[in-house]
């Protein structure tokens, strides 16, 4: 059985995309593929037991029917680090995830394991991304953000955690490259990887489009009143703003996949925004969704015309100025539903990444 673990020199270098691209790509190749996340941050609850999100969603979108807790053994909740320094118990945590490889690995022929955060995440209890690729016997590919120096530095630094430990680096992947210097940083990069004897196995642009949250992310992480428009929770957002200006001023900041944030007592601002949504004409000063803080909604009239359109509104009791530096921090992931940037992200790794000569590494 082949088997990769993909691991990244930070988070949101995008080792979920790529992992879930190269998945992609390997199952045409393989017959019997499995997944595993080792150690997970983010989780669900699912049937009662907590599942990484990652693995939630590789199930989904690939159709998976492994058992979850063979995909997710260990998901870090609240409290695990602390219980684990004043109890530590290296033994399980390796029993755990040796007893959920070995079911998951009968009868595959390809295995790939997706690490969390950089490579020493996860020390504080004995099991990094480097301990755990050593644990099931990987070899490794890491992901970095597109550049040249800091890109190069921090693998090296990276790829020195699992030298530590005797742990085989098959290559690397640069990602998010800016299309615009694609050309300068996919040649210099190479040429500076390649004297530090690593080998790149791909350089994937950077695509605007697969970085843009939905409504419903944003919904759940700002754990807001949904108000409106829930058959829309699905549409992307582009850009935001926050609505502290005269209406004649915001209509150049309009547009299809804007999201408005402001208080709803700001009625003629609203009524603004929603004039190219309501009116049937193509106008190109239109939103996406809004977000009314501060817990002010406008009059129930208003809010009938508001419901007409059709546009996702959200309701929260923090001011304006917060909701955006909230969102501005958030780190969004990609949902099993979003189909069209799931086949771009599959398209990209076949575009830009080397899937067959990573095979012929392992």
């Amino acid at each position: 059985m082949k088997k990769v673990f993909i691991a990244a020199t930070r988070q949101n270098d995008g080792k979920t995309m790529v992992s879930l691209g190269l998945f992609n790509a390997f199952r045409k190749r393989f017959q019997d593929i499995a997944y595993m996340k080792p150690v997970g941050q983010q989780y669900r609850i699912v049937d009662g037991k907590k599942i990484d999100k990652d693995a939630v969603l590789f199930s989904n979108v690939y159709g998976l029917t492994d058992e979850p807790l063979d995909m997710s053994p260990i998901a870090v909740s609240k409290g695990f680090t602390e219980n684990y320094i004043k109890q530590p118990n290296r033994q399980g945590l390796v029993d755990q995830i040796t007893a959920a490889y070995n079911r998951l690995s009968e009868h595959k022929d390809f295995m790939l394991f997706e690490g969390t955060g950089h490579a020493g995440v996860g020390s504080v209890f004995e099991m990094s991304n480097a301990h755990v690729a050593q644990l099931v016997g990987s070899k490794v590919i890491l992901v970095s953000l597109g550049g040249i120096g800091r890109a190069i530095d921090e693998l090296i630094l990276n790829k020195a955690c699992f030298d530590l430990l005797g742990v085989e680096i098959a290559g690397v992947i640069i990602n998010k490259v800016e299309p615009e210097k694609y050309d300068k940083i996919s040649h210099v990069v190479r040429a500076g990887l390649e004297r530090q004897g690593i080998d790149v196995l791909g350089v994937i642009p950077y695509v605007n489009s697969l970085t843009r949250p939905t409504v419903a992310e944003l919904y759940e992480e700002l754990g807001a009143e949904l108000l409106s428009g829930e058959d829309n929770l699905n549409r992307n957002v582009g850009n935001f703003i926050i609505g502290d200006m005269r209406p004649h001023d915001a209509l150049d900041y309009f547009q299809g996949d804007t999201l408005l944030i402001c208080p709803g007592n700001r009625e003629e601002l609203v009524m603004t925004a929603l004039c190219g949504n309501l009116l049937e004409t193509e106008m190109s000063y239109n939103v996406g969704a809004m977000i009314f803080t501060a817990g002010l909604r406008p009059h129930e009239k208003m809010m009938n015309l508001i419901r007409s359109s059709n546009i996702p509104i959200l309701m929260v009791d923090e001011d304006s100025f917060s909701v955006a530096t909230k969102i501005n921090r958030m780190l969004f992931k990609i949902h099993a539903e979003e189909s069209q940037k799931i086949a771009k992200i599959q398209s990209l790794i076949e575009d830009y990444v080397d899937v067959d000569r990573i095979i012929s590494k392992l």
